[in-house]
């Protein structure tokens, strides 16, 4: 029998190259859930962290984030309070890998209650150098971790009294809506928890972001972490109330740029400097003057974002007597100096 010819080898599969700079890494937010969470810390962080941004186009300089929901087991049906269920696709190992890693909570402060699983996923990101953020509750679980030792850090003020028993090594300070300690991060309940996680857009992507962020979700863009968390205030009639506060806060805020007093706001409300300090501060859980250098310090940072202007000319252009006073205000706000922070978001600065 004649012999065959051979089979012709199998054509090779092309190897494909990719030649250019590699796309950027996705900054993964990871977010704790758990079996009779309470859903709006939860929906705050989804929110922020895990919609599509078109209206970020053009914006970014780095990609959005990437989230994930994560449990103690993968695919577990969890409760929440008001009825209903969500399933958490991911678990404490992909947590753990995180960049950034939240706890909305725990099951029962009260009770203590912390997953051991959670503490060592907690312990295991915050070796790695993940940056580790709580929101109410959550102060707990890191506490537990070990890593407030040492540092101050807040909760809900309902909590604050008991998270300072329980972990003695903590400084627990009840007055204010978040602390920014660098990598390890809380803040107080609710709200607050938007705060914090507007807190970590600015310093992520800048305050224009920030900003644009906030617009969508109908709330201010900033509000300084040291602000009080409980406002003893009553609430007014409609028929009853003379807004004069918010008519001068918005006067304010058209005349940044004009030396502000508390004679000057307290005309623009209608009222004695007396009255007005007193009910300004009942309302806003700040002073007037603080209030307003809170607001030239956010005014600033889009102006620092942009290459136009020294650090001397931005400070005058949002009311500050002397860049001095504007870098000393700045570094106590902001943790930073001018300087750094447009060296750091500033586009097209060198």
């Amino acid at each position: 029998m004649a012999d065959q010819p051979a089979a012709p080898h199998a054509a090779a599969r092309p190897v494909q190259v990719t030649i250019g700079p590699r796309p950027e890494p996705v900054h993964t937010v990871a977010v704790y859930a758990f079996d009779g969470m309470a859903p709006f810390e939860l929906g705050v962080v989804v929110e922020v962290f895990g919609l599509a941004r078109p209206e970020l186009a053009g914006l970014l300089a780095a990609p959005w984030y990437g989230l994930k929901i994560c449990a103690d087991r993968p695919g577990q049906l969890l409760g929440a309070v008001g009825g209903f269920s969500l399933m958490a696709h991911h678990g404490l190992d992909e947590l753990a890998a995180a960049d950034t890693v939240m706890v909305v909570g725990v099951p029962n402060a009260f009770s203590g209650e912390v997953s051991p699983g959670l503490v060592a996923a907690l312990r295991t990101a915050h070796e790695r150098g993940a940056r580790i953020v709580s929101i109410c509750s959550g102060a707990f679980a890191l506490a537990a971790a070990g890593l407030l030792d040492g540092q101050e850090a807040t909760t809900h003020w309902r909590y604050a009294e008991l998270l300072q028993q329980r972990h003695p090594a903590v400084k627990v300070n009840p007055d204010v809506l978040y602390v920014d300690n660098g990598p390890v991060l809380t803040s107080a309940g609710s709200a607050a928890g938007i705060d914090l996680c507007l807190h970590l857009v600015r310093s992520d992507h800048g305050a224009k972001v920030a900003n644009t962020v906030a617009r969508r979700f109908v709330v201010p863009p900033h509000r300084d972490g040291g602000q009080a968390q409980f406002i003893e205030a009553t609430v007014l009639p409609v028929e009853e109330e003379d807004d004069g506060i918010a008519r001068s806060m918005q006067w304010a805020l058209d005349h940044l740029a004009t030396p502000l007093t508390i004679t000057r706001l307290a005309r623009a409300a209608r009222m004695s400097d007396r009255s007005y300090l007193r009910h300004f501060t009942a309302r806003n859980g700040t002073s007037p003057m603080r209030w307003v250098i809170t607001q030239r310090i956010a005014a600033s940072l889009s102006l620092l974002e942009s290459p136009e202007g020294t650090v001397e000319e931005i400070a005058a252009a949002v009311g500050f007597e002397s860049a001095a006073t504007f870098r000393h205000h700045f570094g106590r706000t902001m943790r930073t100096s001018p300087t750094a922070y447009r060296r750091a978001f500033g586009r097209g600065v060198a």
